[in-house]
């Protein structure tokens, strides 16, 4: 699967739980929380500051191993 700004972060963990610590790293606490089952990597990255490229292509190189 490949991941893009629009994904949910739901999805991503669901499909790659090993992503989680990459969520950690930027500052995104909340992954078990109800924000996360319906917040796409977009939003979740504009609210906390973070670029959402960075972050993809990190979920995407781990998604690939």
């Amino acid at each position: 699967m490949t991941f893009t700004k629009d994904t949910i972060i739901g999805e991503v963990l669901d499909h790659c739980p090993e992503a989680a610590p990459l969520f950690l790293e930027i500052g995104m606490h909340c992954l078990g929380c109800p924000s996360a089952r319906s917040e796409t990597i977009e939003q979740a990255c504009l609210v906390h500051g973070n670029d959402p490229e960075v972050l993809l292509n990190k979920l995407n190189e781990l998604a690939a191993k």
